[in-house]
């Protein structure tokens, strides 16, 4: 399955956000809530090229931070707002939901990103890497900490080529459904 879902990113990069969608709907009909998330790449090429990629990748919201989102319900106090921090590396194995960390991080320093609310159920952050060296960029990750910590989500998709002095733009949606 996820061949074919990888397969599909590449082929028709649309059909996997409408099938995305056709499974949120069946999903939210069954009286089931989800956490959905998308991931969008915008490169900034040294020479001053941009490539506006738009969505690269759909889901995962690991188990890790859903048990996170748990145990804050039920403490005093809980620190919502570190998960800004963006990571990128070279890793290919398909995404899980229990992923804890990334499979390769190409070993720069992980960017903080800007928050907002894209809409009143939508998280969003975006941060922008710059690399310092050639990477096949293949893989993000957004934790709460700039080492370590809670992986929120990751993403792998189709290899962005880089060399030093290029930047990728990431920006995470987090959207929360509510209803049932």
């Amino acid at each position: 399955m996820d061949k074919f879902i990888m397969w599909l990113r590449r082929k028709h990069p649309g059909t996997v956000v409408r099938l995305r969608d056709f499974i949120l709907t069946l999903i939210k009909s069954l009286g089931v809530v989800p956490l959905t998330s998308t991931l969008s790449a915008k490169v900034f090429r040294k020479d001053g090229e941009i490539e506006d990629l738009g969505v690269v990748s759909t889901h995962v919201v690991t188990n890790a931070f859903v048990a996170y989102m748990v145990d804050s319900l039920q403490a005093v106090e809980a620190d919502w707002d570190d998960f800004k921090y963006h990571d990128s590396g070279t890793g290919t194995t398909a995404e899980a939901v229990g992923d804890t960390a990334m499979e390769t991080a190409c070993g720069e320093a992980r960017d903080t990103g800007s928050q907002a609310e894209g809409a009143a159920n939508i998280y969003e952050s975006v941060a922008t890497n710059t690399y310092a060296g050639a990477f096949a960029i293949t893989e993000h990750g957004l934790f709460n900490a700039a080492n370590a910590g809670i992986l929120m989500d990751r993403s792998v998709f189709a290899a962005i080529n880089v060399i030093s002095g290029d930047k990728i733009e990431f920006t995470y949606q987090l959207t929360c459904t509510s209803g049932g």
